[in-house]
């Protein structure tokens, strides 16, 4: 399948943010990656996961959320990887920006780990009608806050069956969601879905959320799912 990639310098509130647009052919929506804690648009793990969702026709984003400067001194001082609202403000910004700049009309869900789940959640939670779905692996969505009980997108949480800490997180953040919800637990699996075959599962769930939901119409009533 042919793809195209554009290279991107993004502006954000007086910042200018690197990513990589990649669309397939016949693509059926974006997904923008929200990298986690100490992380870039260069992370294996996410890089690995939209190559599987370009063979799906969904196209991907990759960004990074901080800037040169900004990640050399939270390499140090971690100033910048827990600070929500600031992610969130910047994924907002560039969520904003992307139609206009090779985004077109396509369909947009974001696709959250560790820190960044929770900057997703909050992103989506203020912009309803522009996000179709929301994925998040081994995700903090309780850093999310109070944002979690606006959060209209449907939304999947993926946590490893080994991760038993960051499960029981997932699982409260979830009982507050007022949206459509999943939690998916892959057996086996630790916190960065290093073992065989974990990643490949993470993938192909979260490619199945996001096509079912960037197809579907948004529904007038919000229902969770059990």
């Amino acid at each position: 399948m042919s793809e195209s990639g554009t290279e991107l310098e993004i502006p954000v509130h007086h910042a200018s943010l690197r990513g990589e647009l990649i669309l397939p052919a016949d693509a059926r929506g974006i997904v923008i990656f929200v990298h986690g804690s100490g992380s870039s648009r260069l992370s294996p793990r996410n890089r690995q996961v939209a190559s599987f969702f370009r063979a799906q026709q969904l196209g991907t984003l990759l960004f990074d959320l901080l800037t040169s400067a900004e990640e050399r001194v939270d390499a140090y001082s971690r100033e910048y990887r827990f600070d929500i609202p600031l992610l969130a403000a910047r994924l907002a910004a560039v969520t904003a920006w992307l139609p206009e700049h090779g985004g077109g009309r396509l369909a947009l869900g974001y696709f959250g780990a560790s820190t960044g789940a929770a900057a997703a959640l909050v992103a989506a939670a203020r912009a309803p009608e522009a996000i179709r779905a929301v994925v998040s692996r081994g995700g903090r969505p309780d850093l999310a806050g109070d944002a979690l009980e606006r959060v209209r997108a449907p939304t999947l949480l993926i946590v490893g069956g080994d991760d038993p800490q960051v499960l029981a997180l997932n699982e409260q953040a979830r009982a507050r969601l007022q949206c459509e919800s999943e939690l998916v637990v892959v057996p086996g699996a630790t916190h960065l879905f290093e073992e065989p075959g974990a990643l490949e599962q993470v993938a192909e769930h979260a490619a199945q959320w996001f096509l079912r939901h960037m197809q579907e119409l948004r529904p007038q009533s919000n229902r969770r799912q059990v």
